[in-house]
C-alpha cells in the first residue's frame, strides 16, 4: 500500500542530516544508512547513498 499524499514522505531525520551536512562541505562521498524506508527527494539528488 502506498503512502498517503497528506503526510508527507518519510526520510530519517538522522539521514537527513547526513545529507545535509554533505551539501554543506560539498564533500562527495559515501553517504551510509540503514534505512531503507526512506523516499529520495529532492536534495539527496547527486549524492552516493550505501544502503
Amino acid at each position: 500500500m502506498a503512502r498517503s499524499i497528506k503526510k508527507g514522505p518519510y526520510v530519517f531525520h538522522k539521514l537527513l542530516k547526513k545529507i545535509q551536512k554533505a551539501k554543506e562541505n560539498n564533500k562527495k562521498s559515501v553517504i551510509k544508512t540503514w534505512s531503507r524506508a526512506s523516499m529520495i527527494i529532492p536534495d539527496m539528488v547527486g549524492e552516493t547513498i550505501a544502503v
